[in-house]
């Protein structure tokens, strides 16, 4: 068991990336106010995009290379579509996850409820654990993490679902309403996580391929499975627990992040009992912690490698994009705090439109004369990427035509 575990790595950063706001916010959100109506959207969400996260460390073990070299080589146009859609998306989804992180510090930790306080003390311990222990480091934190949390969230659910006095009903929701399709498609569009964290998926393959020299593909395409199986049984938990402890209680979730934080927290320990604050408290401070801190090192090494293959090297650094990033989301949380909820509503819909555009140049390029015959998908995974393909670009455009 524990050599298997030594061997994960790009799968659980996978993981850790993508079970955050997706799940905290939107998953228990979900439950709250549809009960598991929209168990059909994450399920969908996740079999549809599973094989466009699938060739991100796929390419990288077939060629050596990243996605990002293989976007280069379909067409520079594609890099900088690339480029453009990061710079406006990754310092909201930066904030996005450290506000609801500083908004659950506070209610773990007390010390002070100063909330940008708290987002300048997570935001500098994770530059910390980043530039002095790079990828190794959090290589070997998230293992710790991730089982933390799939522990406690695996607990929260069970005395959840032992206290609620809600009937379990499986009747699937299709949503109707304006707010509620909105809803939807924030949900959908970073269910299990936004597209292009493929791109941070592939990098961290090829680092974990420089520390292990003798690591096979078995082994990565199981780290990734394991990865993205967590995801989708956390996402379905914490759907679970918003279900049992708020739906058809007559409360709602407020919009900002520390004010939901304390929410969240409140309604789970007086539902369950305050004996259990502490798992509760833990497990929705782990899940976005790792969020916050896989986001913090993915998005600088993006940058750095795009900027590199784009010839501009003196600002292809990951240090410079890491401190850029990081004084940028917190310039967010000075400036623009009341915004903040305009800002995350328009990440969420950009990554859920922008989600065909990920899925078509993956696809692409798995299948391209760039990745060696043998190491190109099955039939199988190529029948269920052109489904894929088709689900995402009807939802996006019947999305875009109602708007």
């Amino acid at each position: 068991m524990i050599s298997i575990i030594r061997k994960l790595g790009p799968g659980l950063l996978f993981a850790g990336a993508a079970i955050g706001v997706s799940h905290l916010v939107q998953s228990t959100r979900a439950g709250a106010d549809f009960g598991f109506g929209l168990l059909w959207a994450l399920i969908l969400s996740n079999l549809f995009k599973y094989p466009f996260f699938l060739f991100g460390p796929k390419y990288s073990l077939a060629t050596g290379e990243s996605l990002l070299d293989g976007y280069y080589k379909l067409g520079k146009y594609v890099l900088l579509i690339y480029l453009f859609l990061s710079l406006i998306t990754m310092f909201t989804i930066q904030s996005a996850v450290t506000i609801v992180t500083a908004g659950l510090a506070i209610e773990l930790f007390g010390i002070t409820t100063d909330i940008t306080i708290w987002a300048f003390l997570i935001i500098f311990l994770c530059l910390l654990i980043l530039l002095i222990g790079r990828y190794k480091l959090l290589d070997n934190l998230m293992k710790f993490v991730i089982i933390l949390l799939t522990i406690s969230t695996l607990l929260a659910v069970l005395f959840a679902g032992i206290s609620s006095t809600n009937e379990l009903e499986l009747n699937q929701i299709f949503p109707k309403e304006t707010l509620s399709i909105a809803f939807l498609v924030a949900f959908m569009g970073w269910m299990p996580a936004p597209l292009d964290i493929s791109i941070w998926q592939s990098i961290w393959t090829l680092e974990k391929k420089k520390k292990e020299k003798k690591i096979n593909e078995k082994e990565i395409i199981f780290d990734f499975n394991i990865g993205y199986l967590t995801t989708i049984v956390l996402g379905i938990c914490f759907i679970a627990l918003g279900s049992f402890v708020m739906y058809n209680s007559g409360e709602t979730f407020s919009n900002q992040g520390g004010e939901f934080a304390k929410q969240l927290i409140n309604l789970y320990t007086n539902s369950i009992g305050s004996e259990v604050f502490l798992i509760i408290a833990i497990a929705a401070f782990t899940t976005m912690f790792s969020t916050t801190i896989t986001c913090l090192d993915a998005s600088p090494r993006t940058m750095e490698k795009t900027f590199g293959l784009l010839g501009m090297k003196k600002i292809a650094n990951y240090n410079l994009w890491i401190i850029i990033l990081a004084l940028g989301t917190l310039s967010i949380f000075v400036f623009f705090m009341s915004e903040m909820g305009l800002l995350v509503k328009i990440a969420t819909i950009l990554s859920f439109i922008t989600a065909p555009f990920y899925a078509f140049v993956n696809f692409r390029l798995i299948n391209s004369k760039y990745t060696p015959k043998e190491k190109r998908p099955s039939k199988a995974i190529n029948t269920l990427s052109i489904m894929g393909l088709i689900f995402l670009t009807c939802f996006t455009l019947w999305y875009l035509t109602i708007l």
